[in-house]
């Protein structure tokens, strides 16, 4: 097996776009959620939501194109243009029968698809859109990214709820380090919050209730008070290949991945089980070599629901032992909500850059902690100077699968606050 580096990070999310803006808003505890501002807000239950802000499509594409892309294609394309960029010497002299694409998403083009529903059955019209069909295919963002780049090896889009990227990053892992691929765009894309998708999750009863003072708040991982979790939209890719290949072509490294490990509950397709996050916890470290003692830091799923925060709690102390307290675990959700699909790529991206800057980020919104939630969960504040080398980020997801990635610094970790490269700079949204 060989090593695989992270080469290329690109970002489109509630914390905004690019790796430095998203890890300086997450560090800060800057919230992305607020209340949702819709012509169908007032028939919600609670109108929240964690959206891009700002994001206008037709500075991407042209007018052709956009027809074509339902908002999570859009995201996925700028995403990947992201992740390339730095990196774009990749491509350069790849084989590209060996390179390949590796999406996660939950709902697809559902925003294309409420849309088209809405005509049929809200207008009683026959006049749908030619293409949407293209526009709300769970494949379409592989596909696209595929194209625009010329990868000619395998596109492929993995649908398993909130475990899905996670899923597509380790599944590529797989493939470069097996040595199949030489190259691999990985990670999820994911745009929800179409009027039909937040009344079928507030059926479920699964979302927070607006807090009362400030509506930025409402997602409390981890805390007693804490009431379901808030939808999010965005897209997080990776570029993976050869470790030895990015050391010798002189690529910027920003970590790597170490293991993958995958496990199924099937005792209830919505409710957690200790025993199937533990094991995919275990599965992980297994694949990584590694014993549990080499897990510096953890990336939770924390989605802020009363079941999961609760069993992953659980869950942690069963693998860790006496030493789960010791170790600090960042719930970002609070402040980027669950963005579904995307939500494992983009805390991958998020835990890599935590090592990278030697900080352990917050679990914002703790006031009032849990007692059955009694571990280090780095409340309000993130902790800088943190020595960790090596880091667990956790997904799991309605359906019953567990997936657990393992990551590792690049070298040795740069505190943010001497690193003079660090900017919070916007990156344009059109590939030049």
């Amino acid at each position: 097996m060989r090593r695989v580096a992270v080469t290329g990070i690109g970002v489109v999310s509630p914390l905004g776009v690019g790796a430095a803006q998203v890890y300086d808003h997450a560090r800060a505890g800057r919230s992305g959620v607020h209340r949702l501002e819709a012509r169908y807000a007032g028939r919600l239950l609670a109108p929240l939501a964690a959206s891009v802000q700002g994001f206008d499509a037709s500075d991407a594409f042209d007018a052709p194109r956009l027809r074509m892309l339902d908002r999570v294609s859009q995201f996925a394309l700028v995403a990947a243009r992201q992740a390339l960029e730095p990196s774009g010497a990749c491509l350069g002299g790849c084989d590209r029968s060996r390179a390949g694409v590796f999406v996660g998403t939950g709902m697809g083009g559902c925003m294309s698809n409420d849309e088209g529903y809405e005509t049929l059955y809200g207008q009683a019209s026959d006049r749908i859109k030619p293409y949407t069909v293209l526009l709300g295919m769970h494949n379409a963002p592989a596909a696209w990214i595929s194209q625009e780049n010329g990868l000619l090896g395998p596109s492929l889009s993995y649908s398993s709820a909130c475990a899905s990227s996670a899923v597509a990053i380790g599944e590529a892992w797989l493939r470069v380090a097996s040595g199949d691929l030489d190259l691999a765009l990985a990670g999820g894309a994911e745009a929800p919050l179409a009027f039909g998708s937040l009344k079928a999750w507030e059926a479920l009863r699964t979302l927070a209730t607006v807090d009362p003072g400030d509506p930025a708040t409402s997602c409390k991982p981890f805390a007693r008070n804490r009431s379901g979790m808030v939808l999010g939209e965005g897209a997080a890719m990776l570029v993976l290949e050869p470790w030895e290949r990015a050391v010798s072509r002189g690529a910027t490294v920003h970590g790597e991945i170490l293991g993958y490990g995958l496990t199924t509950d099937v005792t209830h397709i919505t409710r957690p089980s200790v025993e199937g996050q533990a094991a995919a916890m275990r599965a992980a470290l297994r694949s990584a070599g590694l014993a549990a003692s080499a897990i510096d830091m953890i990336n939770a799923h924390g989605t802020g629901t009363l079941a999961n925060d609760v069993a992953e709690t659980a869950a942690i102390k069963e693998v860790f032992g006496a030493r789960a307290r010791q170790i600090p675990i960042s719930a970002t959700k609070a402040l980027h909500g669950h963005l579904l699909g995307a939500a494992g790529a983009l805390e991958c991206v998020l835990s890599l850059l935590a090592l990278r800057h030697a900080t352990a980020l917050p679990t914002m919104h703790l006031e009032s902690p849990d007692p059955c939630c009694d571990l280090d969960y780095v409340p309000n504040v993130a902790r800088v100077g943190v020595q960790a080398r090596t880091m667990l980020s956790n997904s799991f997801a309605f359906g019953g699968t567990n997936a657990v990635l393992v990551l590792r610094a690049a070298g040795d970790p740069v505190a943010a606050s001497a690193d003079p490269s660090h900017q919070a700079t916007v990156l344009p949204w059109r590939s030049t």
